[in-house]
């Protein structure tokens, strides 16, 4: 299953989405579509967001079962941590040790050897 959320972004974009997937309540789209359908649906919300904020989860092969991406990384987002995707608060300290996102740009997951 396919979850998109989608923060202070276009109402034309929440239309296209809501193309190819179900609108529970406003910005929040759930659907089943296949791998190639995901990742052009990604591009768009990435072309056309303008300054929202964007999420997507999908099912992975991984331990947890699914991958997260997102679209705005500076203040909260995805990190990789022993090989777990968790949603990490970047306050001023987290940036000052020299923390990585583990999130490249445009909310593509950087993969940590």
């Amino acid at each position: 299953m396919l979850v998109m959320i989608l923060r202070k972004t276009p109402r034309s974009l929440r239309g296209e989405l809501s193309k190819w997937l179900l609108e529970i309540t406003p910005g929040v789209f759930a659907g089943r579509t296949s791998a190639l359908v995901r990742d052009l649906l990604w591009e768009k919300v990435l072309a056309h967001r303008r300054t929202g904020r964007c999420y997507q989860l999908f099912p992975a092969q991984n331990e947890q079962g699914f991958e997260i991406r997102s679209s705005h990384t500076e203040l909260r987002g995805p990190v990789q941590i022993d090989g777990l995707d968790l949603i990490a608060t970047k306050t001023a300290a987290w940036r000052n040790k020299g923390h990585e996102s583990g999130v490249g740009r445009q909310g593509h997951k950087a993969r940590k050897s």
